[in-house]
């Protein structure tokens, strides 16, 4: 029977010869020919998977299902690209998990997903444990697995994809209260189906399942401790160091989340949860050039995506998916209309959720990237079926992505739960002026904030603070007290160190609420430290 994965070359001491083909030639050496000719074609790569883009977001259409067949035309079926290593592409996979993840902490407001935290950890927790028992089950009487690889099975696809999540909500206007569980959620949940799947790939796993429920729980200690140390120190040095260049502030913060990352591995706990964790500190921190740091994080989580998913393509052999087909609709099946909906009502009970939401949470439940990558750590490991294993997930994935990801604004309209009166916060970048102990903070006015026809002297900032310029249309001026600020506004505001946290807060403030957010309550806050009176 034809396997999906033909690993042919060792990595370290370890080689897999069931998984390999007849000799072939060695590669041929990188030159500066060679690398021409790999610079050129993984131009064009990413160019096309950039224009990929546009048309997915057209149609509605995850783009993962894009970069994926951009990999299978490349592939020996198509272009004829010879790929067959998949411990490399595990390992590039664990890198790309790292950057997304990071992406979707920096992203993250702390105020969306703060109310959400109890409910996403226990879907995080208890949720995935009663998915991975539900699907292995299934995997199990339904399509003729063992146990050990029926809950194999069942840990690769249980966990959310935080990529996946991230771009559909971006799309749907949900309540905040929604839009938090599911990002907190599909950030939270990779950690314990990591831990669950590389201790079910161990062939010498003989753990009882309270000593591996034991280890999890640690594992995910030390990943939170690690990741909020390194966030704590990470948005203190990078609030009071003025570096010489802008540019330097996104890659300093994504050296924290990638040094949250091993620093948690190397402890031998958690990473991918202390990468989340520092980074969604991080984003949180009020940090200056904040919206050039996401942005920053964002067109790195793209290629880390782009290249991902382009290199599963490559190694797939689309010969060994179609007898996967039926049990990955059977498998898929269980685990879209059982096991997710179960999760959901029992992890939901002690927060009354109503039943609409608990609907659009269930059906939210994306699969992306995590599981194919999570599928590839038995077949490195000669798991038993491990291969079939890795096809049946391959399908998986892109067939019930092609149901879920399109149907899921159209049921939030069904259920009525969309969110389009939603208020958009002004957007607020720091620049610190070190020698004059101050900052710039450049406000840009969103169309929904409610800053829109607020006097400048009505933003009531700190004394230390004022507004010096206002560019509106193209065109600078320097407002007058009496100036009324409108949408598409883009306000330079200068305030002392003393100050900067204040002002920052007042700005939200009134975005939020308007002129008379003061007497009415509404708060800013910029970040997971409390407001200062």
């Amino acid at each position: 029977m034809a396997v999906p994965v033909r690993c042919v070359r060792p990595l370290g001491h370890l080689t897999f010869t069931r998984f390999t083909r007849p000799h072939r030639r060695e590669d041929p050496p990188l030159t500066v020919d060679r690398l021409n000719e790999l610079l050129f074609a993984g131009a064009l790569i990413l160019l096309l998977a950039v224009a990929a883009v546009r048309l997915t977001s057209r149609t509605g259409l995850p783009s993962l299902l894009l970069y994926l067949a951009i990999g299978i035309a490349l592939g020996e079926g198509g272009f004829g690209v010879d790929f067959s290593d998949a411990e490399l592409t595990q390992v590039i996979g664990y890198a790309a998990l790292v950057v997304i993840l990071a992406e979707g902490g920096l992203s993250t407001r702390w105020r969306d997903i703060r109310p959400a935290i109890p409910s996403a950890a226990v879907l995080a927790t208890l949720g995935v444990g009663v998915s991975v028992g539900v699907t292995a089950a299934a995997a199990h009487f339904l399509v003729g697995l063992a146990w050990t690889p029926a809950l194999l099975m069942g840990a690769v696809v249980s966990s959310t994809d935080a990529a996946a999540v991230f771009s559909v909500l971006r799309r749907v206007p949900l309540p905040r209260r929604l839009t938090g569980t599911l990002e907190a959620e599909s950030g939270f949940n990779d950690a314990p189906v990591i831990i669950l799947v590389v201790a079910f790939s161990d062939p010498h796993h003989t753990t009882t399942w309270y000593v591996l429920l034991g280890v999890m729980a640690l594992e995910l200690a030390i990943g939170l401790v690690i990741g909020l140390l390194v966030g704590r120190v990470g948005a203190l040095a990078l609030r009071h160091v003025a570096l010489p260049a802008s540019g330097l502030y996104p890659i300093a913060v994504l050296g924290f989340c990638v040094l949250a990352y091993a620093g948690g591995a190397l402890a031998h706990g958690s990473g991918f949860l202390a990468v989340y964790v520092a980074a969604l500190m991080l984003g949180n921190a009020g940090l200056p050039h904040g919206p050039a740091t996401r942005g920053f994080a964002d067109a790195v989580a793209w290629v880390a995506q782009i290249g991902l998913f382009v290199l599963l393509g490559l190694l797939v052999n689309t010969g060994a998916l179609w007898p996967a087909l039926v049990p990955a609709l059977v498998v898929g099946g269980v685990l879209t209309l059982v096991a997710r909906p179960l999760s959901v009502v029992l992890c939901l009970l002690p927060f009354r959720r109503g039943w609409r939401e608990q609907a659009l949470l269930s059906w939210a439940g994306l699969r992306g990237a995590v599981p194919i990558v999570l599928a590839i750590i038995p077949v490195v490991g000669g798991v038993e079926d491990s291969e079939r294993i890795f096809s049946i997930v391959f399908v998986l994935v892109v067939v019930y992505t092609l149901v879920q990801g399109p149907t899921l604004p159209w049921l939030a309209r069904r259920l009525r739960i969309t969110d389009d009166e939603q208020t958009v916060d002004v957007d607020i970048e720091s620049a610190p002026l070190d020698r004059l102990r101050g900052h710039l903070l450049s406000v840009a006015i969103p169309s929904a904030s409610r800053m829109h026809g607020v006097e400048v002297r009505e933003l009531r900032l700190p004394a230390q603070a004022a507004v010096t310029l206002v560019v509106r249309g193209g065109t600078s001026f320097v407002p007058e007290p009496s100036t009324a600020l409108r949408r598409g506004d883009e306000l330079l505001v200068i305030a002392t160190d003393e100050v900067r946290d204040a002002t920052e807060r007042r700005l939200l403030a009134v975005g939020r609420g308007g002129k008379l957010a003061g007497w009415l309550g509404q708060r800013g806050s910029t970040g997971l430290r409390r407001p200062r009176e």
